[in-house]
C-alpha cells in the first residue's frame, strides 16, 4: 500500500495583491502526474485546500478538476479533511457526490466519531487501509465552556479533548480492524499545531487556540497509528524526531520567507513481515518551483548588485526588497522600478528598515498593515488610548478569543 500525503494547498492564497491562480495549477498538474507516475494507492491532504472560507470560482474549478483527473487516475481513494481556513460545511457539500469517486471529505467532526474512521476497500473489496479522518478539531468540537474557569482550565480542556477525541477513533479503528480479521495499516490524519514546531515569519499560520499550553505533544497520539499526516505548519518536518509523525508543509511558498525552503509531499509505503507487524517507510518527492520568490535584503549597493545579478539570469521572480542602510533614500521605490526596467523581475513589496527612523523613535512613514498582525494592531490601540500597563494583558487575551471565535465562524453554513 502507498499513500501521498500533503496539506496546506491554500488554494486562492494571494501575495500582496498578486494572484497565483497559475502556481496552483501548475502545482495540481505536477501533484496528480506525480501520483500516476509513483502508483499511489491512495492521496491524503491533512486541510486547508482552501485559502478562506468563501473561495472563488476559479479556486473551486482547479480543485474539483483536479479530483476528477485523480478519480481516473491508478489513485483508488482520496481522503480530505478540513483545516482551520476552511468551511466545514463548504467541503462537506458535495460529499455525497465525491464518494462515487473514491473521494471521501470529513469538513468537522460529528456527534459519532464513527463518521471519521473509513475502511479503505481495494477493487476486489478487500480492506486494505483504515484511516482516522479528523479534521481540524475547533474549540467548540472539544471544549464546553464553564462560567468562572481560570486559563489554565480552558488549555487544560482543550488538550484533553484533543487526546480524548483520537483515543476515540483510534479505538474504533482497532475495533474495525479486529472485526475484519485482516491485518490493515492504520493512518491517522490531523490539523492541528504540535509543541515545537517550527514557523516562519510571514507564513500565515494562525494560533489555533488562545493559551501557551494548546500546542500539543506527540504523546498525545495512541501508539497504534502506523502513520500520522499533519496539516497546519507550512514547513516539511517531523515531529519530535518521529518518522511516522509528519508535517508535509505547503507545497508552495506562502511568503518571501520561505521563498528558500525546499517543498515536498511524504510518499508512505506500507510492508509487513512474517509476523504481520506493519512498518511504513517515508520518502519525501520534492516539490518544483513554479513561481521564483525572492527576498532581497541590505543597503541600496547590496540591493542594486543582486538586482543586477537575477536580471543576469533573466529571472522572472517576484521581489520582496527589504531596505537596511544608513542612508535616508526619499525615493527608493522610483530607484527600484527603474532597476527592475527591462526585467521580467516584479517587485511585489517595499519595505524600508532606515535605521535613523529607529533611533528617533519615529513611526516607518512606509509602514502598513501588512507589516503588523492583529494582536500588534490590537497593541497599538492599546497605547493610543493609554490603557494602563496592568489592564492589558487581560484585554489582549479577550480580544484572542474573540478573533479566534470569529475565525471559527463557518460562514457558509445556513
Amino acid at each position: 500500500m502507498k499513500i501521498l500525503h500533503t496539506s496546506d494547498w491554500h488554494i486562492g492564497r494571494s501575495l500582496y495583491g498578486r494572484k497565483r491562480y497559475e502556481e496552483f495549477d501548475a502545482f495540481l498538474t505536477w501533484l496528480a502526474e506525480t501520483i500516476q507516475e509513483n502508483s499511489i494507492d491512495a492521496l491524503l491532504v491533512a486541510g486547508d485546500v482552501f485559502d478562506t472560507s468563501a473561495p472563488s470560482n476559479r479556486a473551486q474549478e482547479l480543485y474539483y478538476r483536479f479530483l476528477c483527473r485523480v478519480a481516473a487516475s491508478s489513485c483508488r481513494h482520496v481522503v480530505v479533511v478540513a483545516g482551520n481556513h476552511d468551511s466545514p460545511s463548504f467541503l462537506n457539500a458535495p460529499k455525497e457526490l465525491l464518494k462515487a469517486l473514491d473521494v471521501y471529505v470529513i469538513g468537522s467532526s460529528t456527534e459519532s466519531p464513527e463518521d471519521e474512521v473509513l475502511v479503505l476497500r481495494n477493487e476486489r473489496n478487500a480492506p486494505e487501509m483504515i484511516v482516522c479522518a479528523v479534521p481540524y478539531l475547533r474549540d467548540r468540537d472539544i471544549r464546553v465552556a464553564e462560567a468562572g474557569e481560570s486559563v489554565e482550565d480552558k488549555e487544560r480542556k482543550l488538550i484533553d479533548g484533543i487526546r480524548n477525541h483520537y483515543a476515540t477513533v483510534a479505538a474504533l479503528a482497532e475495533q474495525k480492524r479486529d472485526a475484519l480479521e485482516v491485518v490493515t495499516p492504520i493512518v491517522a490524519m490531523g490539523h492541528l499545531f504540535t509543541a515545537g514546531g517550527k514557523t516562519v515569519d510571514g507564513d500565515g499560520v494562525r494560533e489555533l487556540y488562545v493559551g501557551s499550553l494548546a500546542h500539543v505533544t506527540a504523546g498525545i497520539f495512541p501508539t497504534s497509528f502506523d502513520y500520522l499526516a499533519l496539516g497546519h505548519l507550512h514547513v516539511p518536518q517531523k515531529v519530535n524526531g518521529s518518522e511516522t509523525i509528519r508535517y508535509s508543509g505547503s507545497p508552495l511558498p506562502m511568503g518571501f520567507g520561505e521563498a528558500k525552503q525546499q517543498k515536498s509531499v511524504c510518499q508512505v509505503v506500507f510492508d509487513q513481515d512474517e509476523d504481520h507487524i506493519t512498518t511504513a517507510s517515508v520518502q519525501l518527492i520534492d516539490v518544483p518551483v513554479f513561481q521564483k520568490l525572492e527576498r532581497v535584503k541590505g543597503d541600496w549597493d547590496g540591493i542594486s548588485n543582486r538586482i543586477l545579478e537575477l536580471s543576469a539570469t533573466d529571472s522572472q521572480g517576484w521581489l520582496e526588497v527589504i531596505y537596511e542602510g544608513d542612508e535616508v533614500i526619499g525615493d527608493l521605490r522610483e530607484r527600484l522600478e527603474a532597476a527592475i526596467s527591462g526585467t521580467q523581475m516584479e517587485i511585489l513589496r517595499i519595505k524600508n528598515n532606515r535605521i535613523i527612523d529607529r533611533v528617533l523613535g519615529q513611526i516607518h512613514e512606509e509602514e502598513t498593515l501588512d507589516d503588523l498582525n492583529v494582536n500588534d494592531v490590537f497593541e497599538r490601540c492599546l497605547a493610543v488610548h493609554e490603557v494602563p500597563e496592568d489592564q492589558r494583558p487581560e484585554l489582549l487575551r479577550a480580544y484572542q478569543e474573540t478573533v479566534s471565535s470569529l475565525y471559527e465562524d463557518d460562514v457558509q453554513a445556513e
